[in-house]
């Protein structure tokens, strides 16, 4: 069974994560998700792309981005900052290197999911021009203004609410 909403767009986009020496006694190093890149090589996850002063920037695995129609709204608002942000997100691990790569995204909302957990390293990187494209596409083709609707509450039944007598039974 698929609870995938008709209509649902996936981009395959590749992630690169930096690793630097931590700079206090507590952290042994500090990671940074430093890019999101469009057409990602054909590589293992934790791929070492280069190594230089301490420094190692690895290519931490391919993550689809996933557009559902009925989120244009989260959409538009990410097209209207300046730039537009896509969201990575890192789950701590007990395996080498310590982190996996877990989504990417381009929902602040979603994102804003994740900064609540605590424990994933949450990073807010420069939308690739390509995915702004296929975004900017996607909203236009999905869109639809939603009317607002107000709730109203129930008339609450104040009888229901009162004391109500002791009846003597037979």
């Amino acid at each position: 069974m698929s609870l995938e909403i008709p209509g649902t767009v996936r981009v395959p986009v590749g992630v690169v994560v930096e690793r630097r020496p931590g700079a206090t006694p507590w952290a042994e190093y500090a990671w940074q998700a430093r890019e999101v890149i469009e057409d990602a090589p054909e590589a293992p996850p934790w791929t070492v792309l280069r190594e230089e002063s301490g420094r190692t920037l690895f290519l931490a695995g391919t993550a689809e981005v996933a557009l559902h129609p009925t989120d244009t709204d989260n959409y538009i608002h990410n097209l209207q900052q300046d730039p537009p942000r896509a969201w990575v997100v890192l789950r701590p691990v007990a395996e080498a290197p310590g982190f996996a790569l877990k989504t990417v995204t381009v929902d602040a909302g979603e994102a804003q999911l994740y900064a609540e957990s605590g424990t994933d390293l949450l990073e807010a990187l420069p939308m690739p021009p390509g995915l702004r494209l296929l975004l900017e596409r996607f909203v236009a083709e999905h869109h639809r203004e939603r009317e607002f609707h107000k709730r109203k509450r129930d008339k609450a039944d104040t009888e229901a609410l009162g004391r109500r007598s002791r009846v003597d039974g037979p």
